[in-house]
């Protein structure tokens, strides 16, 4: 069974203790930012080798390096083949910058976006545009005409908006 699949299986058991399950996730955070610290110490680096040696290399279990680099996936430059991944599969963590940045806002993973090693990458406002970026991109926005108090509901009732679903 390839590695991502195991993970999944183990990290989203519905079956698990939620005390242990609770437990792998509070490790896996812990690595994870430990993880974002030495690549973002040195964001330029491209890093690459096997599951394993990378695992070896940031000190952390197949399982947990498997989690990372499901995560992150998105974020490279050049995307790894995760699906089929095995140990002794090459992998690279070449990522791009900004949009690891915005991955980690939208995941909502403040312990990383707010990494003191995002000082040396970006300004304060480069860090606040990033992040403006982001939240405006999953922010829905209903286009076309405002619908007054007094016209027609949209919901075809035959009433006034005012008297149907536009009551507070």
């Amino acid at each position: 069974m390839a590695l991502l699949q195991q993970w999944r299986d183990m990290a989203y058991d519905q079956q698990a203790d939620k005390g242990k399950l609770q437990n792998l996730w509070r490790v896996y955070f812990l690595k994870e930012k430990e993880i974002y610290e030495q690549l973002l110490s040195n964001p330029d680096e491209i890093v690459k080798g096997t599951v394993k040696e990378l695992a070896e290399k940031y000190n952390v279990d197949i399982m947990t390096m498997t989690g990372f680099l499901d995560g992150i996936d998105e974020s490279l430059k050049v995307r790894n083949p995760i699906e089929e991944m095995e140990e002794d599969t090459e992998v690279n963590l070449e990522f791009d910058k900004a949009l690891l940045y915005k991955n980690m806002v939208g995941a909502k993973a403040d312990w990383l976006y707010e990494l003191p090693q995002w000082d040396e990458i970006y300004t304060k406002e480069e860090k606040e545009a990033l992040y403006k970026e982001q939240k405006l991109s999953t922010t829905y926005r209903r286009e076309g005409k405002k619908i007054g108090r007094n016209d027609p509901c949209p919901c075809g009732s035959g009433k006034k908006y005012k008297n149907c679903c536009g009551k507070a």
